[in-house]
């Protein structure tokens, strides 16, 4: 995105833009779709987005309008949506379309595993707050054409393109005094002014780091330094440069002393914490707070501003504190307000003004020595990132933990030498953190668990932090799984086996809890963890594609099916084996047609016609057969261009073949065609105005026939210059040149077999028209058909003594009965 311009001056309520994008029109054929990554900085107060389209589609005619045609454009945060993953997401998206909105609420635009769906419409513009959207990475997506078939493979794809222009601006606030959706706001850092530390620590809580490290970094610093910071002791600073520190089965508490803080009743406090690392819960309370009073409510959100009703956490901390069990690495917003006790049981009460001042103390829990979970017993470790040697798609790469007791040579580990033990429970937990790189948004996260005995593990994953047993985003084990998600897939699990994959996982720290019996010394099991392209590599009905984002920021990957299947990942079977034989055999044997018009041609031994619709009709065959997946004896856009550009030249010929021209002519013309429908063969094959081209300069071919053949006959007229329209004996001649041309055109074609012709390519234009994705085998087998059908009755027309006979002949002819009929005949 491209910079703007800071304001000249700090004030309160002021916004200036700090970044915009801007693109012109992005036009989509039939079925096409593509994405736009948009980047917020945690500075931003709102982001204006303008989408102008050529179409219109209002609410109320959504259902009306076929998948295939509905063109939407879709928000997600992180990751780039996915709108036609299934039917009931589909329609759950399309629902939330609100005429107060387009984008719906807050509660819509923040959760994290769903996307917000529009329509296209002529002009639309949504403003965002940054209390309505978190800042981070956003995609747009645009989408013309929806559900299995968007990606299925299709010889043609009817339709109009459709463009959308989309401009985006990001306002912030000019400086970090003020925060907010209108900058009118102010947040403070949490210091800690009394922290309660211990030797053996390691940093958990960073209150001024605006962007983290990799994890990696971080942890191999953690394991070098650990021994260097046991027993050292721990300086304290007040201000906003603040460390907290914690120790290995303890916790860091931090709290500012009384009077320090003070907040008048109605009005909000905000504070922001980052946390860098991994951390087993947080919690905040009040001190020093009266029992008789206002409570003292606190609402928590992860990297947005809350509010009352928009957060992820809230409660009373007058008295007991609130709990974020594994809470995100990332940046917290906290919230604080005063309430009058008595106004929360009667709004009618009259609120108290008064300002309230307190103690803050808020604790952050982790562990040391690469251990986590309760009482710090479980074994926790960091996979590194291999690149594939000559991957098929950027980004592909699996992973291994950072430990002697893998290789980087195999793509998998065995788990057990891994596992945590405990003799305390009868299930333990292991941990495994991942780091998703920047610009692979578009990839998955592919997990496979493999046993020689029955597989009693469970997995859990989360983003940004520890999973539990009650906080995950994906859950799997043999008989269950969070299936829920549109984006987890979990297929071919037995009693050994488990495996599962994370569509368009998001960039950054993934962590994946396995569950398992404390007791595993007698199962073997290999785990490996890969960052792949297409899921199941398109379970073999297709080929895995890579591409970029409009940004240039993100590749993604995507499925090409076959003519049979289509869905994200090839799975939805959309004509069935039956199906497929008999689009076979229409398709392909729907070209014998063309013996029609080559028969004739060997007939008249116009052996140069003979072999053009011979070869037409063997290439589209073999095109056909290729395109269906029977057989391919070349590649696909060889047999392609080969079937178009000979169809175009048999469409040509026939009206060449019509002009009974002598054949250094015909060779000429023929020269000029094979030029013309070759470039419109290998530059757009599949362009519906081809087919207007083509009989365009078939027309244009017969014309110049007829105009060769009668300038060699001198049966052109020559008009005088002046027309003397006084001379009525010069208008007789019009209906003798109208008699004459009848006589001409009854001498040279057979009218029965000409009506037949235009009928049948009527029909074949029909058949063009009415094809469509679902019915091209029959509608196109159909064109096969007719279009041959046509030709032969065309050249059935003409009469075979008017093609043979040769311009001097006819001239000959023409001389002798224009001779004056009032001269006398010699006896």
């Amino acid at each position: 995105m491209g910079a703007g311009l800071p304001g000249c001056a700090a004030q309160e309520g002021e916004e200036v833009v700090v970044a915009s994008y801007g693109q012109g029109r992005l036009w989509l054929k039939p079925y096409d779709w593509t994405y736009l990554r948009v980047e917020l900085p945690p500075s931003f107060s709102s982001v204006t987005m303008d989408f102008a389209t050529d179409m219109d589609i209002q609410r109320e005619h959504m259902k009306g309008i076929p998948r295939s045609e509905l063109a939407i454009i879709c928000l997600m945060n992180s990751n780039p949506p996915i709108p036609d993953i299934s039917e009931s997401y589909l329609d759950s998206l399309l629902s939330n379309f609100l005429p107060s909105g387009p984008f719906g609420n807050g509660n819509i635009i923040n959760q994290s595993n769903l996307a917000q769906c529009i329509p296209f419409q002529k002009n639309t513009t949504v403003v965002l707050t940054n209390d309505q959207i978190s800042p981070g990475v956003w995609y747009i997506g645009y989408f013309h054409g929806i559900g299995p078939a968007r990606t299925q493979s299709k010889m043609i794809s009817r339709g109009k393109a459709r463009f959308v222009s989309t401009h985006i601006t990001v306002k912030g606030c000019p400086t970090s005094a003020f925060w907010g959706p209108y900058c009118n706001q102010t947040v403070e850092m949490i210091g800690c002014s009394q922290p309660s530390m211990d030797n053996n620590s390691r940093n958990l809580l960073d209150l001024n780091i605006e962007r983290r490290n990799s994890w990696y970094t971080r942890e191999h610093n953690r394991r070098i330094n650990i021994l260097s910071q046991r027993n050292q002791l721990v300086e304290n600073e007040v201000g906003p440069n603040v460390t907290a520190l914690v120790r290995m089965e303890n916790s860091v508490t931090c709290s500012i002393s009384n009077n320090s803080l003070c907040v008048r009743q109605g009005d909000m406090k905000f504070y922001f914490l980052d946390i860098v690392n991994l951390a087993l819960q947080f919690e905040i309370t009040a001190a020093n707070f009266g029992v008789i009073g206002p409570s003292l409510i606190c609402y928590l959100r992860y990297n947005a501003f809350p509010q009352r009703d928009l957060h992820d956490y809230s409660g009373d901390i007058s008295h007991d504190p609130l709990v974020v069990k594994s809470p995100n690495i990332g940046r917290w917003y906290i919230a604080i307000e005063t309430v009058n006790k008595t106004q929360m049981n009667n709004t009618a009460s009259k609120p108290v003004l008064d300002t309230i001042c307190f103690s803050l103390k808020w604790q952050l829990t982790g562990c040391l020595n690469g251990k986590t979970g309760t009482n710090c017993s479980w074994e926790v470790y960091g996979l590194q990132r291999v690149p594939r040697r000559s991957p098929s798609v950027p980004f592909e790469s699996y992973y291994i933990p950072s430990d002697e007791r893998a290789s980087l040579e195999d793509s998998h580990f065995y788990l057990e030498q891994f596992l945590s033990n405990s003799s305390r429970a009868q299930f333990a937990w292991t941990y495994f953190f991942l780091d998703v790189p920047q610009g692979s948004a578009g990839a998955l996260i592919h997990v496979q668990l493999k046993s020689d005995k029955e597989l009693n593990y469970e997995l859990y994953s989360k983003y940004g932090g520890l999973p539990s047993n009650d906080i995950w985003d994906y859950y799997a084990s043999r008989t269950s799984s969070s299936n829920g998600s549109v984006y987890f897939s979990l297929q071919n699990c037995t009693n050994s086996d488990m495996d599962l994959s994370i569509f368009y996982a998001k960039e950054g720290t993934w962590c994946f809890g396995v569950k398992h019996p404390t007791d595993t010394a007698n199962s073997q099991t290999y785990m490996s963890v890969s960052l792949q392209g297409c899921h199941r590599n398109c379970n073999q009905k297709g080929v895995c594609h890579s591409s970029v984002d409009e940004s240039g920021l993100t590749f993604y990957s995507f499925c090409t099916c076959d003519r049979d299947h289509g869905g994200f990942d090839c799975s939805d079977e959309l004509v069935s084996p039956n199906g497929h034989i008999w689009q076979s055999v229409f398709l392909i044997a729907s070209n014998a047609a063309a013996i029609l018009p080559a028969f004739w041609a060997l007939r008249q031994k116009a052996f140069a016609e003979w072999i053009l619709y011979t070869s037409s009709g063997i290439s589209s065959a073999l095109y056909h057969s290729c395109d269906v997946g029977t057989w391919c004896i070349l590649s696909f856009r060889v047999l392609q261009f080969l079937d178009f550009w000979l169809s175009f030249m048999a469409v040509v010929g026939t009206f060449i073949c019509m002009a009974t021209i002598d054949e250094a002519s015909k060779r000429a013309m023929h020269t000029a065609v094979f030029i013309l429908t070759a470039l419109l063969a290998a530059t757009g094959a599949t362009r519906s105005a081809n087919i207007g081209i083509v009989i365009a300069i078939g027309s244009l071919g017969l014309l110049m026939g007829w105009l060769l053949e009668f300038s060699t006959a001198r049966r052109f007229i020559c008009w005088p210059w002046q027309i003397n329209l006084n001379m009525p004996q010069s208008w007789p001649n019009f209906g003798t040149l109208f008699r004459n041309t009848l006589e001409v055109l009854n001498k040279r074609f057979r009218w029965i077999f000409l009506l037949l012709g235009f009928i049948t390519l009527s029909f074949a234009a029909t058949s063009w028209k009415l094809e469509s994705n679902s019915n091209y085998w029959i509608w196109h087998s159909m064109w096969h058909i007719t279009i041959y059908t046509s030709s032969f009755f065309f050249l059935c027309s003409m009469r075979v003594n008017a093609r043979n006979r040769s311009p001097e002949s006819n001239y000959e002819l023409t001389r002798q009965d224009s001779l004056p009929r009032s001269e006398p005949r010699e006896t």
